[in-house]
């Protein structure tokens, strides 16, 4: 099998690859012709079917494993599938394994710092709190280190939700030490919870798409219930600390027009704000380089870092 990631200008590729989507669209001249994107789990690339009615173009749906041949081009300084023939693949001809993206990052070991920063937690009620969902519900824990933490954006990957979530618990912990004013017990749990609705805002893989109630309540609001409705079963959990927790999960996107219902009014919401977004972003542009392969040019413009983009220069050590 030829990975993704492997992809260069001139291959030919006849492979199986997972069928994410699947559209049909008209070129200028008004002719159909097919739009896909494919997926293993080094990444997807968009591929072109400009002759539909071609005898090498079976039926095939989203979310079908589908057998390829085509060849690899460039387009607006991405790589592109010019899609020769295509047809569902049968069982036995794949294995799914290969088409889901995973963190490359160890879970265990993941699993292991969240259950480190968890009892490293002094404030017994928020101990108690995360304890009870990471700690204490298996469910919810295999849900949790099995999703992705985006659609595309950033960590679309499976464990993508537990390694952003760890990373950004690291990024409040540094802050938590570096000024004296922030609650530290406060900050980790609100980290520890800020994107937990996205285990129902997105479908688990190989879909990974937005659910109904992701698309009508957010991922913000089903966490924020979530935590909700968890508190009321420890007997005794502060009314204040409710609220503020709940606050910093409300506006953890800082900005009305960035999703958040609130912007933060407190210090642990804007900490936990920067350090979302410090690793969201990072974590972009980490994915967008990746899939640059060898071309050490401008990338063009990204509509999600809103800036034309190039890999540094790489510099012999002196």
């Amino acid at each position: 099998m030829k990975f993704i990631e492997t992809f260069r200008e001139g291959m030919h590729v006849s492979s199986v690859y997972l069928c994410k989507t699947k559209q049909i669209a008209l070129t200028k001249n008004g002719k159909e012709y097919g739009s896909v994107t494919l997926q293993d789990k080094t990444g997807t690339i968009d591929a072109k079917i400009w002759e539909l009615n071609s005898p090498g173009i079976g039926e095939f749906g989203a979310m079908d494993y589908v057998c390829v041949d085509a060849d690899v081009t460039v387009f607006q300084n991405a790589f592109q599938l010019n899609v020769k023939r295509i047809r569902r693949a049968d069982e036995g001809e794949y294995h799914p394994a290969d088409y889901l993206p995973v963190t490359s990052k160890d879970i265990k070991m993941l699993v292991h710092e969240l259950t480190q920063f968890i009892t490293s937690i002094r404030n017994e009620p928020l101990r108690k709190l995360a304890a009870s969902f990471f700690l204490n519900d298996p469910a919810f824990i295999k849900t949790f280190c099995g999703h992705s933490a985006a659609k595309s954006v950033h960590h679309g990957f499976v464990g993508g939700l537990l390694e952003h979530t760890v990373s950004v618990m690291k990024l409040c912990e540094y802050y938590s030490r570096q000024y004296p004013a922030l609650n530290r017990d406060l900050l980790l749990t609100a980290a520890m919870f800020h994107d937990i609705g996205k285990t129902k805002e997105l479908s688990a893989f190989p879909e990974n798409d937005y659910t109904d109630e992701g698309q009508l309540i957010g991922h913000i609001m089903i966490g924020a219930q979530m935590v909700q409705e968890r508190i009321r079963t420890i007997p005794g959990f502060p009314q204040k600390l409710e609220t503020e927790l709940i606050h910093c999960i409300l506006a953890h996107h800082g900005e009305l027009e960035y999703g958040s219902p609130k912007k933060p009014a407190l210090i642990e919401a804007l900490a936990l704000n920067l350090a979302d977004n410090t690793d969201a972003k990072l974590e972009t542009m980490t994915e967008i380089l990746k899939s640059a392969g060898d071309n050490d040019g401008w990338l063009g413009y990204n509509r999600f870092m809103e800036s034309n983009l190039r890999k540094t220069t790489v510099y012999e050590r002196g």
